[in-house]
């Protein structure tokens, strides 16, 4: 899905596209891009479960006022209501999935990572390379996955900061994370490939559909250390 996020009135005043100041010499773009909305409809907000939740309840409602012998009319009124209840639940869920990957911008450097995310209220987070500790690639089946970023020791972010760009499960201690981003293995190849130049290291070919960890301390990882 194309987002029509470069001509946003709130990010005009963007010295570059994503970024807080405009690249120092010697540092390039590699990688630049967004959530794919409908991934984070389905994997962030769970669209599938909430519409069967919703169906069950229209269905239940059916069932009860049939076997309670109701009059048609009120049971097509009640039935509406869930229905048109139900709609405007499902279409503000979507329309929060949809603000939050239109103004998400994740970029990749020769020396840094980018986050810029907020729907009220942009923040924007830059990680060094040399402060990535590790990555793991998630994969799904579409193509569109999660890129998780472990950061050094010592290195804290507020959980409510980042949600959702942030490893499920991880509240101790968040992960910054490229939330369903389409051609997810291509992406962590190129975050490979910068990280491993950064930091001395020889980087091995990201696999798709496999989730892949990029540490340089475990010899099993993604990367050999040089």
């Amino acid at each position: 899905m194309s987002l029509d996020i470069h001509n946003s009135p709130e990010h005009e005043f963007e010295p570059e596209l994503g970024l807080p100041e405009r690249l120092p010499q010697g540092e390039r773009i590699l990688w630049q891009g967004s959530p794919d909305t409908k991934a984070l409809l389905f994997r962030v907000f769970h669209f599938k479960m909430l519409v069967i939740y919703f169906g069950l309840l229209l269905a239940y409602r059916l069932i009860t006022g049939f076997s309670e012998g109701e009059a048609f009319t009120e049971i097509l009124f009640a039935a509406l209501n869930i229905v048109a209840l139900s709609g405007l639940g499902l279409g503000l869920v979507a329309l929060i999935a949809y603000l939050m990957a239109s103004t998400a911008i994740y970029t990749i450097t020769n020396k840094r990572v980018v986050m810029r995310i907020g729907i009220v209220l942009n923040m924007t987070f830059n990680f060094p390379l040399k402060m990535i500790e590790s990555a793991d690639c998630g994969v799904a089946k579409q193509g569109s996955g999660d890129i998780y970023l472990k950061l050094s020791r010592g290195t804290k972010i507020a959980i409510f900061h980042l949600w959702p760009h942030a490893r499920p499960g991880k509240w101790a201690v968040p992960q910054p994370t490229f939330r369903s981003i389409k051609n997810c293995s291509e992406v962590a190849q190129i975050l490979v490939d910068a990280w491993a130049a950064q930091n001395n290291v020889i980087a091995r070919t990201v696999q798709k559909n496999e989730s892949k960890e990029v540490n340089a301390k475990n010899p099993y990882s993604g990367i050999e250390t040089a």
